[in-house]
């Protein structure tokens, strides 16, 4: 039997038209006040035009989905947002357009020079599941408002205040009040910031984040001992606790963390012997 190609003509006509919308969705194509949104937070920020490999290419001209440092979802929303070694100074606040992003699921605004505190406004973005905060030249109290963000996955606040001389501080809200929430977390990096907390606290994340896997506390002011309640963290692949004053000997148990690729107790006033078990 022949088909004549005029009768299929419809149907390739509805298959081009499905095709078609279906590659649009999948692009993503920019929501005007995702675009005016961006353009206005560009507008707010002070940065090197020179060195900027992201902010200075953001214009009008093009679909803001297409910027560097943008990622949309299928509805045209920004759902992920890389600003990191973008040289941005100046302060940082609230009010900041970031904020009215409320579809940002990724973050990352590492490697810049802020100078100010973190804003309280980071719960309205509580769809975020990567934030990065490292090394932005924050400085002061980490906000309680960080601990409801319930989705996060991975959190880097790490700072270089023994270079800088300008403190990131978790001391009210503490260690256990920012994580207490964050159950989801997988990667925990706060390298840097002033806890000041005995083992018996600092320990104690084993207890709020069963799917803990990398935790980084190096230079964080963290004394001993360390509690054994840490090697209940099965998923553990990375430890690193360098240059603390833990004086203290490493637990045996360290040795069921069965998954451990990385140990790094460097320059901790560690004492006695180094428990053979974990080299098994």
């Amino acid at each position: 039997m022949r088909i004549r190609l005029h009768s299929l003509l419809p149907f390739i006509l509805f298959y081009v038209i499905f095709i078609s919308i279906h590659i649009s969705v999948i692009s993503g194509q920019c929501l005007p006040d995702q675009q005016s949104l961006l353009l206005e937070l560009k507008k707010s920020l002070t940065f090197n035009s020179e060195s900027s490999s992201k902010l200075k290419f953001w214009n009008q001209s093009t679909d803001c989905c297409d910027w560097s440092g943008v990622s949309c979802d299928n509805e045209g929303h920004v759902a992920g947002l890389d600003l990191s070694g973008e040289s941005i100074t100046g302060r940082f606040n609230s009010s900041s357009r970031l904020f009215s992003l409320q579809h940002l699921q990724r973050l990352n605004l590492a490697a810049n020079n802020f100078n100010s505190v973190i804003p309280s406004a980071f719960d309205k973005l509580d769809k975020l599941t990567y934030l990065n905060l490292s090394y932005a030249g924050f400085v002061g109290q980490i906000p309680i408002e960080i601990a409801r963000l319930t989705r996060l996955v991975t959190l880097d606040i790490s700072s270089l205040a023994y270079l800088t001389g300008q403190n990131l501080k978790l001391e009210n809200p503490n260690l256990r009040m920012l994580v207490s929430n964050l159950s989801s977390i997988k990667q925990l990096y706060l390298d840097g910031v002033t806890i000041t907390a005995h083992g018996n606290e600092w320990c104690n994340v084993s207890l709020w984040l069963p799917r803990l896997q990398e935790l980084s506390m190096s230079s964080c002011s963290l004394s001993g001992p360390i509690d054994a309640s840490l090697a209940s963290l099965e998923n553990l692949l990375v430890i690193i606790l360098d240059q603390n004053n833990l004086s203290s000997s490493v637990p045996e148990s360290f040795a069921n963390l069965k998954n451990l690729t990385t140990l790094s107790v460097n320059d901790c006033g560690l004492m006695g012997r180094f428990p053979e078990k974990i080299f098994q």
